[in-house]
């Protein structure tokens, strides 16, 4: 198993050539790239619309989804999450 690629100080980032956004025809959030699209859960929806939105750490953004989800326990979803679409290529660390 490989080190993780993402801590509290990373920023992520949607790696090049791909577009976030709301689909209607599939009632989706999607991420687009040249090749194809990638329909999304709402959950991996809510984490890349923060971050698609904001330059911000991955505190930051567990702390904005916190917020929002009424203190909800998910920093390993999260970071779960975020080592995941790494590995697809989908998002990137600053």
């Amino acid at each position: 198993m490989s080190d993780p690629v993402f801590n509290a100080s990373s920023i992520p980032v949607l790696a090049l050539g791909y577009r976030f956004q709301w689909e209607p025809m599939q009632d989706c959030n999607v991420l687009l790239y040249p090749e194809g699209m990638v329909k999304l859960n709402p959950a991996a929806g809510e984490i890349l619309k923060h971050i698609d939105a904001h330059k911000q750490t991955v505190a930051e953004l567990i702390a904005e989804l916190k917020a929002a989800f009424n203190g909800a326990d998910l920093d390993n979803d999260v970071y779960n999450f975020l080592e995941e679409a790494h590995d697809n290529g989908w998002i990137r660390a600053e």
